[in-house]
């Protein structure tokens, strides 16, 4: 159970500095942050073996969305 409040401060510290913080490339990685600790939380609260495959796929889906916003705030794809 102390695994689970740890990954639920570390979230809970990583939405408050998305919070407060004003560059907006300063905060993508704290997002990132917020959605490894949901991906573990997931797994950690969920008591069926299933658990770690929506880890898995929210973990792979918020990685994908993460890589697109930071493409997207860097300029995109040059050609």
């Amino acid at each position: 159970m102390i695994a689970l409040y740890l990954v639920a401060a570390i979230a809970v510290f990583a939405a408050i500095r998305v919070i407060i913080e004003k560059n907006t490339a300063r905060k993508l990685p704290y997002t990132n942050v917020m959605n490894f600790a949901v991906a573990g939380a997931l797994v950690l609260l969920l008591d069926h073996p299933l658990s770690i495959v929506a880890a898995a796929a929210y973990f792979v889906g918020s990685t994908l969305e993460a890589n697109a916003i930071a493409s997207t705030y860097a300029g995109g794809m040059k050609r």
